[in-house]
C-alpha cells in the first residue's frame, strides 16, 4: 500500500465517522427531547417575552433611580450655593459691623487723644505762667 492510498483511506473513514455521529446525535436528540418543536418555540417564545419585560422592567427602574439621583444631586447643589451666598452675606455684614466699630472705637479714641492734649497743653501753659510768675517774682524781689 502506498501513502496515497492510506490518506484517501483515512479521509473516507473520518467521513464515514462525521455521518454516522451525525446520525447518532439527531436521534439521542429526538429520543430525548421533552416536547415537540411547536410546543418548544411556544415556550422559547414566552421565555423570550419574559426577559424582554424583565428588561424593560430593569431599564425603568434604572432611568427612575437616575431621574431620582439627578434630582437630588440639583437640590444639594441649590441648597449649597444657597448657604453658600448665605454665609458670604453674613460674612460682609459682620464685616461692615466690625469695620463701623473700629471706626467709632478710632474715632472715640481721636477725641480722647485730643483732649488729652488739650489739657496737657493747658497744664504746660498754666505750669509756663506760674513758672514765669515765680521767675518775675523772684527777679523783683531781688531787686
Amino acid at each position: 500500500m502506498s501513502n496515497v492510498e492510506h490518506e484517501v483511506e483515512t479521509g473516507s473513514n473520518f467521513l464515514k465517522g462525521i455521518f454516522i455521529g451525525g446520525l447518532l446525535g439527531a436521534a439521542a436528540a429526538l429520543l430525548f427531547a421533552p416536547k415537540p418543536g411547536s410546543q418548544m418555540r411556544s415556550d422559547l417564545s414566552d421565555k423570550l417575552t419574559l426577559a424582554t419585560d424583565k428588561t424593560k422592567a430593569l431599564a425603568t427602574t434604572v432611568s427612575e433611580k437616575a431621574t431620582d439621583l439627578a434630582s437630588t444631586v440639583s437640590t444639594k447643589a441649590s441648597d449649597l450655593y444657597t448657604t453658600v451666598t448665605e454665609s458670604k452675606q453674613q460674612i460682609a455684614a459682620t464685616l461692615q459691623e466690625t469695620g463701623k466699630k473700629i471706626g467709632e472705637t478710632i474715632s472715640d479714641a481721636s477725641t480722647d487723644v485730643a483732649s488729652d492734649v488739650e489739657d496737657a497743653s493747658k497744664k504746660v501753659t498754666d505750669e509756663a505762667k506760674d513758672a514765669k510768675e515765680e521767675v518775675v517774682s523772684s527777679y523783683k524781689s531781688s531787686y
